[in-house]
This record gives C-alpha cells, structure tokens and sequence, in this order.
C-alpha cells in the first residue's frame, strides 16, 4: 500500500503554545530524531525522516526496520500525545476511497473486524467536499468494497480516520498514547537530588516531563555504602535517561560531614543538618552548571526530615527553589509511577544508602531553625563543603539500551 512505514505524531500540550508553538515543536522533533537514533543510526542505509508540518509530526521508516520499536522509541518521548500507523492516498475521493477499501480489507484479515465508522477531518478547507460527506463517500466505497462490513456508528470495531491535508490524504485506525508533557529542554535545567531509593528517580522523571534538562547529584557514604550501591543508582539514572536524554551526575562523599556532625552536634539534629549540607551542595553545583532549581523526592510526612518543620528549615539552607513534584502524593502512588516507567524493581534492590549511616535513634521532627544554625556554628561549613566538591567524580549517564 505505501513504501515506507508513516506515523503521525501528536503534540499535545505544544499545541497549545501560541507564538511559541514552532520553537516548541522544533524542539519535539529533536527529542523524536534522537531517539530513533538507536533503530537507525546516522549514517546507515535505512533512515528514518521526521519532521514536522501543519502542526502534527511525522516520521516515516523503511518497513524493514522495526516498527514496534519506532512506535515505542517515540511515545517515550515527553511532549508526545499520541501516535498512529497511517498510510497515505492522493487527495481525492477516488484514492481515498481505493486506499480506505484495502487498509480495511487487511484488518478483516487481520483481526476480523465486522463494523466499523469514518470519521473525516480536512485540513485543506478549499476541498470542495466538506468533512461530513467525505465520511459518508467514504464509508460507502468501503460498504461495496468490503461485503462482510457493517457501518455501526456507536461501538464500531474499527473507528476508520481520514485526515485530508493539502497534498495528502492519511487513513488510520487507532492511538498509541505518549506520555505527553513537554520536550526536555523548553523548560530550564534542575539539578536532582538523586539516590537509590524509589522517590528521587521517579521526581526527576516528573520535572523532565515538565521540559526540564536534568543536571544530578548523588551522595555516598563510603566504604559504609559500597561501591555496588553507586552502580545501583547509575544504573537507575539511566532508565531515567532513557526518557530524557543523557545527562552528568556529580558523585560526593558525604562521610566527612556526616562525621563532623555526629562528633559536635546533637544526636537528635543529625538527620536535618545531614540534609541541609546536602541541599548547599546540591545548590553550589546547580550554580556552577546553570540550574535554575534543586529537585528532590521529598514526599510531606513520609519520614522525619519531610515533615513540614524540617522541610522549612531544610529549605532554609539554600536561595535556589526546590521543586518537590512528589509532595502531595502518598507512597503507594509513588511506587505505581515507579513500576509504570521502569525504576521500581531497581530501585528496591537491597544496597545502602548513606541516609541510613549515623541514623539517630529519635531524629527532630520538629526542627527549630534557631537552633540548628546554632549546631552548624560548631562546624567550618564552608571548608567541609569544598572539600566535599573538590573531590567530586562526574558520570556521564547515558539512556539505558
């Protein structure tokens, strides 16, 4: 029927983007083109062509190439809305209709549909025919070219889309559904407060949804935390990766500081100023690669230093925003994103977290900011975090294959 395989791409929450549309639809086509590198390299004999036109995209592949793979390479992508299978017909009535009787023809086959509806849009509003009656020429070419069909407008088995543009004509039956959100890059760039746990891997996948490029940072505590945990959360800022491009990761001992603090502060303050020296890292390297915000997986109330007390003094560290996109939901709803987008089952991988070094026995959920700025006057904060960034590691992450 066609030579190469052809998808149409929705843009969703792009399109909705006014003056700023084409800026936001260059940008999804970049996220598409780079994705699909993995199924055709450039430089191979079977390309791929995307690009875009009257607001839709469009991708178009040799039918030698994996079209599961396509479809699934490009509903990975944030901004993307939906995708379909189409084929193309010269814009009149004629092909349409040739073209519609074959794709149907091929479904009867296939899945042996018995009803089905058009459903007609044209975009080319100087075609003389208007939408509803291509529907009705349509589906009645279909009739007499299909005996055992049946029109149901109701619950049709196959819901039949022609879509008439300027110079073509496309016939498709269904959605993909994308993940929607916007393209990674059309939104500023965060650094992530990323561990091996299941809330930070699932945060950081939620702002890149929302078009943020991701910077991250990790903390360990070694040799309390081995060498096995760190390639744990490599490994998890991968799958990440897989949905929002590669990115660096700064690795930092945080044993020093926690040191200091359990040698001079309160027992009980432990885990706030642990916290605390975490986020004035965290915002020390945001500055230093043009982050915009500190991203954590915070969640209100879900352990002592989430409480909404030490949430404020933790916040109290840092002139950057922090952006919590997990705080409002429970862990139940937090594990089921982790399972939908692929971190979960690593992320409950037993290895250590440097979290749990030095825990206290009955940490403050009631952290008053008076005092814990009286123990941080016990320590040369400022030494100890150079020290800390100055023998940081940086870890190229990279999109799982």
């Amino acid at each position: 029927m066609n030579e190469r395989n052809i998808l149409i791409v929705r843009c969703g929450e792009v399109a909705l983007k006014g003056m700023n549309k084409p800026y936001f639809e260059k940008m999804l086509v970049d996220r598409v083109r780079a994705n699909l590198k993995k199924i055709s390299p450039v430089g191979q004999n079977k390309p791929i062509d995307c690009y875009r036109q009257e607001g839709l995209i469009y991708v178009k592949a040799d039918k030698d190439l994996d079209l599961k793979k396509i479809i699934k390479e490009v509903t990975k992508v944030f901004g993307v809305q939906s995708v379909s299978v189409a084929v193309e017909a010269e814009p009149n009535l004629d092909s349409i209709g040739a073209v519609a009787v074959q794709y149907m023809n091929e479904l009867i086959e296939k899945d042996n549909v018995k009803t089905f509806k058009v459903l007609a849009k044209r975009a080319d509003k100087n075609f003389p025919v208007k939408s509803p009656e291509i529907g009705r020429i349509v589906g009645a070419k279909v009739l007499i070219g299909c005996k055992v069909l049946k029109v149901d407008v109701h619950e049709p088995d196959v819901l039949l889309h022609v879509d008439l543009r300027h110079d073509v004509a496309y016939i498709y039956d269904g959605k993909v559904n994308g993940l929607g959100g916007l393209p990674v890059g059309t939104n500023g760039k965060g650094m992530t407060l990323l561990s091996g746990g299941i809330d930070s891997p699932v945060a950081t996948w939620m702002m890149a949804k929302r078009g943020m490029m991701i910077e991250a940072v990790h903390f360990h505590s070694y040799p309390y935390t081995s060498e096995r945990a760190k390639i744990k959360v490599e490994e998890l800022a991968s799958i990440v990766a897989s949905y929002c491009g590669k990115f660096r990761m700064h690795v930092i001992n945080l044993l020093p500081i926690q040191e200091a603090i359990v040698e001079n502060c309160p027992e009980e303050e432990t885990t706030i100023l642990v916290r605390r020296f975490m986020m004035k890292i965290a915002e020390a390297l945001a500055i230093e690669t043009d982050c915009q915000a500190l991203i954590t997986g915070e969640d209100l109330g879900q352990v002592a230093s989430q409480t909404s007390d030490a949430l404020v003094v933790t916040d109290a560290a840092v002139t950057l925003p922090v952006f919590r996109p997990l705080i409002g939901m429970d862990k139940v709803e937090i594990m089921e994103k982790a399972q939908q987008i692929g971190t979960f089952e690593k992320s409950i991988e037993p290895y250590e977290d440097c979290c749990t070094v030095f825990l206290p026995k009955h940490p403050t959920t009631k952290p008053r900011l008076e005092r814990i700025l009286e123990s941080e006057s016990k320590l040369d904060c400022e030494a100890l975090i150079k020290a800390a960034i100055e023998k940081e590691e940086i870890v190229e992450i990279r999109p799982e294959e």
